[in-house]
């Protein structure tokens, strides 16, 4: 009989600053190598993320790096335990643009950003539960380059995008004329609740592990060893990213160390249980199941 050859794993990655120490053993030698004989990366965007991992016609992905909607509609996910994309306070990065005159209150129409499922449930839930709006959330086929776009009178914008939004703000106030509020959605979160905003963690398919041979605590080192070490290599990757993304370096360093936090830990997982439940409660998202860890 010949002997089954272990399938790599399919890993969909984020596209975005925020997930970078998390992916620093997969695109930094000396662990890069080794990695390599085991996993296959390939980066898009968070909601593709979710789509790439659990579409039922085809799989291009076996790990990703999942929006946390995604568990409440995919319900045969594993959670890779202690690692996350979130945020204990303000994040920067995930933004409600209004335009002058609308407020958290009175906002009729919100542009969703197509690249992110998880930001526009927050944020359904924060205008819903806390402010009593029911704004009318508008699909948009790419990000909001103008902001907020016509007929709209604010817009969820996430990622590098927002970080480049509100860097920017003043100079394209001065230029334009138009004056915007800017929300910080994950610093409203915890403003509400007291508990940490989760915007993504590593969600991985059980069928899958079968075919590469890995075991539960293998994928679980790789992981969490990766993120452990991107955080030891943060100036390393402020002089990556510098010439990539129009902020200096010292945004840079902030964003990966005081805007996001990367360990999914008892913190974030209240505030996780908490988003589910009013997500639910809204109708917003169907009950989650308990998270099933790795």
């Amino acid at each position: 009989m010949t002997p089954t050859v272990p399938r790599k794993l399919q890993i969909s990655a984020i596209r975005f600053l925020n997930p970078a120490p998390l992916m620093w053993d997969f695109e930094h030698a000396p662990e890069q190598s080794r990695l390599a004989e085991r996993y296959v990366v390939h980066s898009t965007l968070p909601s593709q993320c979710a789509d790439e991992l659990t579409s039922k016609s085809s799989h291009v992905a076996d790990i990703g790096l999942v929006p946390v909607t995604t568990y409440a509609t995919a319900r045969d996910l594993l959670v890779i335990p202690g690692c996350a994309i979130a945020s204990l306070g303000a994040v920067r990065s995930i933004l409600l643009v209004m335009r002058a005159g609308t407020t958290m209150k009175n906002v009729q129409r919100v542009a969703a950003d197509p690249a992110s499922r998880s930001s526009n449930a927050y944020t359904r839930i924060l205008l819903e539960k806390f402010y009593g709006a029911r704004p009318e959330f508008i699909a948009q086929t790419s990000p909001a380059l103008t902001l907020v776009p016509e007929g709209c009178d604010a817009a969820v914008i996430i990622g590098d995008p927002a970080l480049l939004a509100l860097e920017h703000s003043a100079a394209r106030e001065s230029r334009t004329g138009e004056r915007l509020a800017y929300i910080d959605l994950a610093e409203e979160w915890k403003r509400h609740t007291g508990l940490p905003w989760v915007s993504a963690f590593w969600a991985v398919r059980p069928e899958a592990m079968k075919e590469s041979g890995l075991s539960a605590a293998d994928i679980t080192a790789d992981f969490q060893r990766s993120r452990d070490h991107g955080l030891a290599h943060i100036d390393d990757l402020v002089a990556e990213w510098t010439p990539r993304i129009a902020l200096p370096p010292a945004m840079i360093r902030d964003y990966l160390t005081q805007n996001i936090h990367y360990t999914l830990d008892d913190a974030c997982l209240a505030g996780l249980d908490l988003f589910y439940r009013y997500a639910a409660e809204l109708n917003i998202l169907p009950a989650a199941p308990l998270l099933r860890f790795l």
